[in-house]
């Protein structure tokens, strides 16, 4: 499955499309006869699969997502580009490069999807795979519009429409807008979708997938009574249980297992050298060594929570390398902190890093703590689903958990995992911290305080040449 998603994408941007830069110069997808390709149903898999390749570049997700959660309280960027320091920093602005460069593939993600969805529905094909398909595109095309209002806030939506009349140079939407759409998809998605694959198609989006993304969309929106009725579709179904040991999320024999709801699927030989992975692992060990944690991270797990071990590398580690043994973990490894991503991390048999470590953007337990934070801001009691959590990583129950149990929790078990950021923002502005506050505290030598200002910082700015190129169409965001 790895290898198909990642070929067909290849095949696909050379048979129908040619480069795209920007937003603004979009090859019209609708308008490619079906002489020239959506011959039948092997196309419209191919054109699917192909949507999904975007997003493992290194502009997509492979790297420039975890810069903007560099921005948390979590970890350091611990690379020497000057771009990313500013990110981490606060003193960004709309020339930013990866500002530029996660909206052209988000958006390139977008028009492949329109392009599916414009086209599957007129190829005479299975039945059955034709609703798989374009359940796929929704999916993705909700998935990059949900990421899109994180990131920038409001931004142009592009439809099936847009595409077939050639018209890309819109306007903003408001930040409801852009959400209301990736509701729409995700609805559309989890009633196309399987609930599951088989081991040949693992990898793919499913039912869960669109109703965890919904659970979280509602949980920013505080729309518990919806957040609760998605969740329970995850929490409640046993095709997306809780793997049984933590670690299982992050090692290559079992990193699809039910639990991961959404993962980027990497392959050695397939994908390039810019992995998560790549990133990630330290250059001992042959990776670039970006991203590292800091020792606030570190002290937040409780005594005896094996997530700590097995999230985080930390000096005097045992580090099994294949057939290569064992190797000592030092601090003198890493770049800044002494520390490093463990769940980003795992070696082939002869030693190497192993670059088919899948990273995953969406787990169960993710969902499992949204459905307690629901509860427990909507006066309920959340202690089920967070005890869920607690248990599977052999710690105490907790009775009448508060806000507080909750932070801790999604802190510890999606470290790393591009949530800490985003989820400080939305507690901010819901009232339960003060992010410009929390952010000035130094946290260390490698984490100095910093100037997060209200609300310019909530969002980040439009790249500014995406802001040029539409004449006037196109309006930046406030305070930039």
């Amino acid at each position: 499955m790895k290898k198909i998603i990642i070929l067909a994408g290849y095949l696909f941007l050379v048979t129908i499309t040619g480069c795209k830069d920007d937003l603004l110069e979009s090859t019209p997808y609708g308008q490619v006869t079906s002489q020239q390709y959506w011959r039948n149903g092997d196309d419209v898999v191919a054109a699917t699969n192909a949507v999904y390749a975007p997003l493992l570049n290194e502009d997509g997700f492979a790297h420039t997502e975890y810069t903007f959660d560099n921005c948390s309280d979590d970890m350091i960027r611990a690379g020497d580009h000057s771009d990313e320091t500013a990110l981490e920093m606060f003193t960004f602005d709309p020339s930013n490069s990866h500002i530029l460069a996660t909206w052209a593939t988000k958006y390139e993600v977008i028009s492949r999807a329109n392009a599916v969805l414009i086209n599957a529905p007129k190829v005479n094909m299975d039945e059955t795979l034709r609703n798989r398909s374009m359940g796929e595109a929704y999916f993705l095309r909700g998935f990059i519009y949900w990421r899109l209002s994180l990131i920038y806030g409001e931004v142009p939506i592009l439809l099936e429409e847009d595409a077939l009349e050639q018209n890309y140079n819109k306007p903003k939407s408001t930040v409801e807008q852009v959400r209301a759409q990736a509701e729409s998809d995700f609805l559309k998605a989890a009633s196309l979708l399987p609930v599951s694959y088989d081991a040949s198609e693992t990898g793919r989006a499913t039912q869960g997938s669109a109703y965890g993304f919904l659970t979280k969309l509602y949980v920013y929106e505080e729309n518990w009574a919806k957040a609760i009725e998605m969740s329970a579709k995850v929490t409640g179904n046993a095709a997306y249980k809780l793997a049984g040991s933590y670690n299982e999320n992050f090692s290559l024999p079992t990193e699809n297992n039910p639990e991961v709801l959404f993962s980027l699927q990497y392959e050695t030989g397939w994908t390039t050298d810019n992995s998560p992975t790549f990133y990630h692992t330290p250059q001992a060990f042959g990776g670039w060594g970006f991203h590292e944690p800091i020792e606030d991270l570190v002290k937040e797990f409780e005594t005896g929570d094996p997530r700590r071990s097995y999230s985080i590398y930390s000096p005097g580690d045992t580090v099994k390398r294949g057939t290569q043994g064992t190797t000592t973990f030092k601090a003198d490894m890493t770049r800044v902190t002494g520390y490093s991503f463990k769940k980003y991390t795992d070696f082939t048999e002869s030693g190497d890093m192993s670059q088919s470590l899948n990273a995953p953007f969406l787990r169960s337990s993710d969902v499992y703590l949204l459905a307690a934070e629901a509860k427990i801001r909507s006066g309920q009691n959340g202690d089920a689903e967070l005890n869920a959590v607690r248990k599977r990583a052999g710690l105490s129950a907790k009775t009448g958990a508060k806000m507080a149990d909750i932070m801790h929790e999604r802190r510890v078990e999606l470290s790393g995992e591009n949530e800490r950021h985003q989820d400080l923002l939305r507690w901010d502005k819901a009232g339960l911290i003060d992010i410009a506050a929390h952010y000035k505290i130094p946290r260390g030598p490698y984490k100095p305080s910093r100037n997060f200002i209200k609300p310019k910082h909530y969002y980040f700015p439009l790249p500014q040449r995406e802001v040029d190129l539409s004449n006037g169409v196109l309006v930046q965001n406030p305070n930039y």
